[in-house]
């Protein structure tokens, strides 16, 4: 009696993939720092407006999102590291704080921003056409960077509820975690760009 074994072989290479993220995080990077440039060029252009403007935003509002996202990148450093621990537990455990974290910050930036829309401040609003082209640069950069910003914090969170789900079905497993380990460097980013943007809208006055 003869058997016939079927082998499926998955081609693996998880260092292209490691490149790969790692060359997305550099284009980034250069997207992010050329518009960081242009706020740099355009506040030594509007001094005084600039100081004026960002006394509007909320520090503590600020504030809080940078503590909820430095702790939401521990806990998925923290979810790599369980999973090469063969925790399985304990790394979706991880990926559900990430994710409901996210979530914490986007609920604020949304009561922030609708808090500014609620006063007349908004792309083009009649207010800031009248308080001056100085205000209107830094709330459109204010808008447009922290927006931006926002639609990563909601790519990196499909990305992880993709992860998580992998996970859960054992397609990512302590031997097999790179897109566990990519979605955490994506999500580590999204924090330091957050890092950037924390002290040029909301700390430097």
């Amino acid at each position: 009696m003869s058997e016939t074994l079927s082998h499926q072989v998955v081609h693996r290479d998880d260092e292209a993939s490691k490149l790969g993220i790692w060359l997305f995080i550099f284009t980034e990077l250069l997207f992010f720092g050329g518009l960081f440039l242009t706020y740099a060029v355009y506040r030594n252009m509007n001094r005084q407006a600039f100081h004026l403007a960002a006394e509007e935003l909320d520090v503590a509002v600020g504030t809080i999102n940078t503590v909820i996202l430095l702790i939401s990148s521990m806990t998925m450093a923290m979810a790599t590291t369980s999973i090469q621990k063969k925790d399985k537990r304990t790394t979706l455990i991880l990926i559900w704080i990430t994710l409901l974290l996210a979530l914490a910050f986007l609920v604020n930036k949304y009561f922030e921003w609708s808090g500014k829309i609620g006063h007349g401040i908004w792309p083009g609003s009649p207010l800031l056409e009248e308080l001056g082209r100085g205000d209107t640069l830094f709330f459109g950069l204010y808008f447009f960077m922290t927006g931006l910003h926002a639609l990563h914090i909601i790519i990196g969170m499909v990305l992880l509820a993709v992860v998580l789900v992998r996970v859960q079905k054992d397609r990512i497993t302590f031997d097999n975690f790179q897109l566990l380990e990519n979605g955490g460097l994506y999500w580590h980013l999204v924090d330091l760009i957050w890092i950037f943007l924390f002290p040029l809208f909301y700390l430097i006055t």
